[in-house]
């Protein structure tokens, strides 16, 4: 059975925000809030397991700011629902980036809207010459599927733009018909 597109765009929105909802919710019954991980790592010197809250955006901007985040999500999804038909929707690529933006602003919205922030839970980070540890802002599964569709829809229109730059435009192919006819 063939998917409509449509389909296939909400069938991914849906198991990104199912993924990103299980995760969240082990690492809520299993490790306490505010729990930094093992000092020394799921892998050592590289990667542990948190549980943070962020109630700002990406790298904790507009801490504190929920209420207006969890707006600018919701018209985020509209303005993404209302204009879709113009980030290749029709290919399978569009539709695969544009279900992971859903599914991950509706896993992170649930959160905001249900416990009043974010649960961030993967943390990479490396120890310095001096000791000290440099690490990464920590992050979840619908944090991981909005970056990856961002970035293929930035990936698909610069394959799109290169495309069409290299294309002949119907104007030259106009003009190298009429010269082969010469």
């Amino acid at each position: 059975m063939k998917l409509k597109p449509g389909w296939r765009l909400a069938l991914l929105a849906l198991a990104v925000f199912a993924l990103d909802q299980a995760t969240k919710l082990a690492v809520q019954n299993y490790l306490p809030y505010g729990y930094s991980g093992d000092k020394e790592g799921l892998i050592p010197g590289f990667f542990r397991l948190v549980h943070w809250g962020n109630t700002g955006a990406a790298w904790s901007f507009f801490s504190g700011q929920n209420t207006l985040l969890t707006i600018i999500s919701l018209v985020a999804m509209l303005v993404l629902f209302l204009s879709r038909r113009h980030f290749d929707l029709h290919t399978l690529g569009g539709q695969i980036a544009l279900g992971l933006i859903f599914g991950g602003i509706v896993g992170n919205l649930t959160d905001r809207m249900r416990i009043g922030h974010v649960v961030d839970f993967l943390y990479f980070y490396v120890i310095r010459r001096n000791g000290d540890e440099a690490g990464f802002p920590a992050f979840n599964v619908a944090d991981s599927a909005i970056c990856i569709g961002v970035g293929l829809l930035f990936i698909f229109s610069w394959q799109n733009d290169s495309a069409e730059a290299t294309a002949p435009s119907s104007s030259d192919a106009k003009t190298t018909s009429e010269n082969s006819q010469v």
